[in-house]
């Protein structure tokens, strides 16, 4: 059977042509063994870092079906354009298969609860810190002051403590899937990983006409054979963890139903550390809206999304009669000389996340779906500057990797790096005047991609790899492969104030690979 290749994604996306792919008739879903378990857990190199909140209860088995049906996160809606939400963070049991493991959650629950808004809202979040280690929240992709008891990545919120953040969102706010994660410099990929994080849906003006709406985290983690939740090691943190179970919205291969003919909206999260996610869904009619905040003026047919850590993509998918997988295909974000694939950094594989079961009545044909205005186009705007800004990641001289020495004349080996600098939060790396337009050139000097994931104000794409980028294209993260280039271009448009921008494997960013912006 034909299979549609990938193109090179310039924009987080790999288009495709469509072709005819395999169907499988309806059925029940395949039940996932102990050992298939633990064969994935071998296929990654990296691991989730719980502390000491890595025992399992038991045996994690897996013998029957794995997840069950779909679980859908706990929504909370914001009323008279207000939502007031209290968020507890701390460690707790999750169902994993038929095995309990301690994981870290909000409010119990993984994900955590999802929140809805409209653009205008005032969102509040008292967030309690039940951990026995220091948190902070940051709110993903939301354009909103960073200043104060805003997004504010400096806020240091110590065990025990209660933090009263506030966030106005502007009345033109876009629309789309954000989420909010903890953000504190050096705990970031373990806490991440460990289970913090949720979703954020900003309404659109005008709904689109569909049968369902799903919110779909992916997330991963490793297990060893006896069962325990494993802590990386220092290659793991160095590369970028990556757990070999994935997880949909906490849970292993869950099943989704749906009826033929059926127009649902998948709004998809990759809250993984440091996995890419190429994710294929056979057998059915999918279409994307857009990508982080930035949309198309109509959906486009795609038989593939691209994902890297932090990008989240706005889905349609119309259903065909049968039983399809949404599976993670490899991508190998590491070019040493074929080190890369040997140190697992290939995803580990395939993996399956779900099974859609396509069965009964059809449907009646859903609506069209209206055309959106276009978005600003900031290639019509006379940039005010340009900066280069250098990532680098230095492996000691490892195939190509960099340099042996650092610079107090010890070994470099792990030191990531922007503009040859390590992250400072006392130092302001980047000062830009507010209500300018900017023309950043992002340069990666290292042997692996960097998904680069600049608060407050969004990146619109202009080039990436040399190549010019026909559409208009905004995002919050922007991959930029291992030895390549990418040009944006930003608008430091309504909010003033400090805030930072990193590489989005989020153990680069503990490991150095950030830098503080000053809007004034």
């Amino acid at each position: 059977m034909q299979r549609a290749a990938p193109v090179e994604p310039v924009d987080g996306v790999h288009s495709v042509e469509r072709h005819p792919v395999e169907r499988h008739p309806a059925g029940p879903v395949e039940p996932v063994s102990r050992r298939q378990l633990l064969l994935w857990g071998a296929g990654g190199l990296a691991a989730t870092a719980l502390g000491t909140a890595g025992l399992v209860r038991g045996a994690v088995r897996l013998d029957g079906p794995a997840g069950g049906a779909l679980a859908a996160p706990r929504e909370l809606k914001s009323r008279g354009r207000n939502l007031e939400v209290q968020l507890t963070a701390a460690r707790g049991p999750v169902r994993l298969g038929d095995g309990e493991a301690t994981m870290l959650r909000y409010n119990g629950m993984l994900p955590g609860p999802t929140l809805r808004l409209r653009p205008g809202d005032r969102l509040k979040v008292a967030l309690r810190n039940d951990l026995p280690e220091a948190t902070n929240l940051h709110v993903h992709g939301l354009h909103v002051s960073p200043q104060d008891n805003g997004d504010n990545p400096f806020v240091h919120i110590g065990a025990g403590s209660t933090f009263n953040y506030e966030y106005e969102l502007p009345a033109d706010h876009p629309s789309g899937v954000f989420w909010y994660h903890p953000h504190l410099h050096g705990s970031v990929a373990e806490q991440v990983s460990g289970g913090l994080y949720g979703a954020i849906i900003v309404e659109d003006p005008e709904p689109i006409a569909v049968s369902r709406e799903r919110v779909l985290m992916i997330s991963d983690v490793s297990l060893g054979p006896s069962g325990r939740v494993q802590s990386p090691s220092f290659m793991d943190r160095m590369m970028g963890r990556m757990g070999g179970v994935l997880l949909l919205n906490g849970q292993v291969r869950p099943q989704l139903e749906a009826r033929p003919g059926q127009r649902e909206r998948w709004r998809v999260v990759n809250a993984c550390v440091s996995r890419y996610l190429r994710l294929r869904l056979d057998g059915q009619q999918m279409e994307l809206l857009g990508m982080d905040l930035g949309h198309y003026a109509v959906p486009r047919a795609v038989d593939e999304v691209f994902l890297a850590p932090g990008n989240r993509a706005d889905l349609l998918v119309t259903t065909v009669a049968g039983t399809s997988r949404l599976r993670a295909l490899p991508y190998n974000r590491v070019n040493m000389g074929g080190m890369g694939n040997m140190m697992g950094q290939d995803s580990g594989g395939e993996h399956t996340l779900a099974a859609l079961v396509v069965a009964g009545q059809q449907a009646p044909a859903p609506a069209p779906v209206a055309a959106r205005p276009a978005s600003r186009d900031l290639r019509g705007e006379a940039p005010a500057g340009t900066r280069e800004l250098v990532f680098s990641a230095a492996f000691g001289g490892m195939m190509g990797g960099g340099p042996v020495g650092g610079p107090d004349g010890g070994p470099a080996f792990g030191r990531f790096t922007i503009d040859g600098r390590e992250f400072d939060p006392a130092r302001t790396d980047v000062r830009a005047k507010a209500g300018s337009v900017e023309e950043w050139t992002l340069t990666n000097t290292s042997p692996m991609d960097h998904p680069i994931h600049l608060h407050i104000w969004p990146m619109q794409l202009i080039e990436t790899g040399g190549r010019p980028v026909r559409d208009i294209l905004w995002r919050d993260v922007v991959n930029v492969p291992a030895n390549g280039q990418a040009r944006v271009r930003i608008a430091f448009d309504d909010h003033v104030g400090r805030s930072v921008f990193h590489c989005h494997i989020l153990d680069h960013e503990d490991n150095g690979m950030m830098a503080v912006i000053e809007v004034r």
